[in-house]
C-alpha cells in the first residue's frame, strides 16, 4: 500500500503547515488572502512539487487560520510581543518564526475546539522543521505562556497548569 489515505489529524497538520507557509509568503511577497488561497489550494496542498509530496490538507482549517491571523494580527502581535524576551520584539525575529507564532497564537486564542496540548505540540513540531533547537524552545515557551494566560482553566483541568 503505497499511498494510504491521510487521517483527519494528518490533514489538520498539513493545513497548519500550509497556513504557516502562506502567512510567511504573504509577509515576504506581500500577497493578499485571495491570491494565497488560490495558490495553495490549487498548486500546493495534496500535490507533488519539485520532488516533495505535500499532503492533502483540511482546507477549512487552513483558511480559518490564515484569515484569523490576518483579521486579528495587531492584537495577536501585541500578545506575542508581551511574551517575548526584552529586547526581542516580534519584528526582530525571523519571518518564519513570526508566522509560526502567529498561527499558534491564533489557535490558542480563537480556536477553543483545539486542545491546548495539540496546538502547542503541532506548532513546536512545525518549528523544528524550519528553525534550530533554541528557536524551537523559544516558540514552545511563548506558546506555553500564552496558553496559560488565555486558557489556564483548560490546562488546570488537564493537570498541566
Amino acid at each position: 500500500m503505497s499511498n494510504p489515505v491521510p487521517s483527519r489529524g494528518e490533514k489538520r497538520s498539513a493545513a497548519r503547515l500550509a497556513a504557516v507557509q502562506a502567512l510567511y509568503q504573504m509577509e515576504l511577497a506581500a500577497k493578499g488572502l485571495n491570491e494565497v488561497f488560490a495558490e495553495f489550494e490549487s498548486f500546493w496542498m495534496g500535490r507533488e512539487i519539485e520532488g516533495d509530496q505535500y499532503k492533502p490538507a483540511e482546507s477549512r482549517l487552513f483558511r480559518r487560520i490564515v484569515e484569523g491571523v490576518v483579521a486579528d494580527q495587531i492584537a495577536i502581535d501585541r500578545r506575542i510581543d508581551a511574551l517575548l524576551a526584552d529586547g526581542w520584539p516580534l519584528k526582530r525575529i525571523e519571518a518564519i518564526m513570526r508566522a509560526i507564532l502567529r498561527a499558534g497564537a491564533f489557535e490558542l486564542l480563537h480556536a477553543p475546539d483545539v486542545p491546548v496540548k495539540v496546538a502547542i505540540s503541532e506548532y513546536v513540531d512545525l518549528a523544528s522543521a524550519f528553525v534550530d533547537r533554541d528557536e524551537v524552545g523559544m516558540i514552545n515557551a511563548v506558546l506555553d505562556r500564552l496558553a496559560k494566560a488565555a486558557r489556564g482553566e483548560e490546562l488546570a483541568r488537564a493537570g498541566r497548569g
